[in-house]
Parts: C-alpha cells; sequence; structure tokens
C-alpha cells in the first residue's frame, strides 16, 4: 500500500515540482527533509508556490487525482495555518482526492495540540507515514535519530487520539549485530503500546555510505541473512497487535511477509522459520531484484 506513496514524490529532479502518478499526486509543501539529508538544504516553500501548485493540478489533472502526499520530507512541521490552507486548496481545486497523506518527524508534533490535528484531519488529513525506525534508546541514539521511545510513542498516541491514521516503519538490522535483539524487543514493545494502524518493515541499507552512522555507531555490523530473519522473528513473537495490518515487502526484503495482526501472527512466524531454516526452500527475492 504504502510503496509508491513513499518513493514516487523522488522522481522529480525539480525541487518543488508535483508529480502524478497512478491517480496519486506528489505536492511540495518544502524541500528536502528537517534531518539526515545534507546535500539538500531544508527550506519551506511560500505560500504562493504551493498553491500555484495546487491550482495548476486541478487544471492539468482535475478530477483524475484520487491521493495527495504532501512532500518533500516532513510537511507537518509546517504551521497548523499554513497545512490548513493548503488542505482547503486541495478539497476546492481537487475535488476527487479522498485521502491526503503526509511523513511525521515524532518531534514535530511537541507543538501541535490533538485539537490542531483533529482540524487537520477534518480538513482531509487522513494519514501519517512515520519513520520510527526503532523503538530502542540506544539505538536511536547511535544513529543520530533525535527521537526516542517515549517520542516517538507521544506522537502515535496524539495522531490516534485524533483519528489520524498512522504508518509505521521499522528498519530490519538498524541495530547491527550488537543491538538486534533489542532493536527488535523494544520496537515491538513501541508497537505494542501505540497500537497502529499499519506497520511495516524494510532492511536498513546506506547508499550513501556509512561514514555518517560509523561516527555514533563504531561497532556496527550489518546482519547477514540470517541474522536478519531471525530478528524478524524475534520482532513477530513479541508482537502483540490487535488490528494492525502489516506489510514487510520493500523492495530491500529477502523474505516478503503480509498479513494482519495479531490474526496472522503465526502464519508469519511460521513462514520465517521455515526460511530460517531451509532458506534455499523459501521463496526468497533475489539479490539482483532487492532495491538498495
Amino acid at each position: 500500500m504504502a510503496g509508491n506513496l513513499l518513493t514516487s514524490w523522488t522522481s522529480s529532479k525539480t525541487p518543488g515540482c508535483p508529480v502524478f502518478a497512478g491517480n496519486s499526486l506528489y505536492i511540495h509543501g518544502c524541500v528536502s527533509r528537517t534531518w539526515n539529508r545534507p546535500q539538500k538544504a531544508f527550506r519551506a516553500r511560500s505560500d504562493d508556490e504551493v498553491l500555484d501548485s495546487i491550482r495548476r493540478c486541478g487544471e492539468l489533472y482535475g478530477n483524475q487525482v484520487r491521493r495527495v502526499f504532501l512532500a518533500d520530507g516532513d510537511a507537518l512541521v509546517l504551521p497548523t495555518r499554513r497545512l490548513l490552507v493548503y488542505l482547503q486548496a486541495i478539497r476546492h481545486h481537487l475535488p476527487a482526492v479522498h485521502r491526503v497523506a503526509s511523513y511525521c518527524l515524532p518531534r514535530n508534533l511537541k507543538k501541535k495540540s490533538v485539537g490542531e490535528l483533529v482540524a487537520l484531519r477534518e480538513a482531509g488529513l487522513a494519514l501519517a507515514y512515520v519513520g520510527a525506525e526503532s523503538g530502542d534508546d540506544s539505538v536511536l541514539a547511535r544513529v543520530n535519530k533525535g527521537e526516542d521511545f517515549a517520542s516517538t510513542r507521544a506522537a502515535l498516541e496524539k495522531l490516534g487520539e485524533a483519528g489520524i491514521t498512522r504508518s509505521v516503519m521499522i528498519l530490519n538490522g538498524l541495530g547491527g549485530t550488537a543491538l538486534s535483539g533489542q532493536h527488535a524487543e523494544n520496537s515491538a514493545r513501541l508497537a505494542n503500546a501505540t497500537q497502529p494502524e499499519f506497520l511495516s518493515t524494510l532492511v536498513v541499507s546506506f547508499p550513501l555510505g556509512e561514514t555518517r552512522l560509523r561516527a555514533g555507531f563504531p561497532e556496527w555490523q550489518p546482519l547477514d541473512q540470517a541474522g536478519l530473519f531471525r530478528e524478524m522473528e524475534r520482532l513477530l513473537s513479541a508482537l502483540e497487535l490487535r488490528r494492525t495490518v502489516f506489510r514487510s515487502d520493500h523492495a530491500s526484503n529477502w523474505l516478503v511477509l503480509k498479513g494482519t495482526l495479531g490474526a496472522d501472527k503465526e502464519r508469519l512466524l511460521t513462514q520465517v522459520r521455515q526460511a530460517i531454516a531451509e532458506p534455499q526452500a523459501a521463496q526468497l527475492r533475489p539479490a539482483w531484484a532487492r532495491g538498495l
């Protein structure tokens, strides 16, 4: 479900240029992310820029657009007043839109009240993608995430209270060999505490190199395929979810897992354990097909 929304906006070579693909529109409320992307400085686009993009998209695509993603990075860093103006413009110029989504860094919700989030939801913001990455404070500190278990939990609970659907992402392998166990256990603890509507895992990768990671985590060593599977087994075993759609089907994943937790917990655990015991018999994604 989340794949095209999370990745397609990067196809725009011109910062701020809207991208339209498969009934989904990616509108840039800001350029770059508020952290961890030093090659492109963060800036908020002006109201005139954003509103003109929305108006032009309405003229070009009209009723073709069903979903809108507020990019580039975390649009919720913007003031609520501005976001409401954008959502109102989307409703006016793109009347067929039934879902607006955005990334969300937990710390950017500290200054937003539940009432503000309710107003955003009523104006059309339906879904927030929260890249928690880990629920373990040691892992988060070493990778310089700028969040901890408490801040991520608080943000997820605030979104839930406001009625905004939450899609949480955990990075399989982020703790490396040294912290794999506690990474899995505490990531499960975070999900159990907040009961998000969607939970997904991606395998950690560093397309720009490991220099920044090793500055704070010099002992980090990657998990091999078997280690990734064992970590996934530990995560799934510790999860106690009531009604969460679970996906581990990103191009980075060796083993595709899909289900609803907790109804499908035992089936998914069986699938992972079979891959650990007999990887050659498992239906694994070939190395050449993994999008790293």
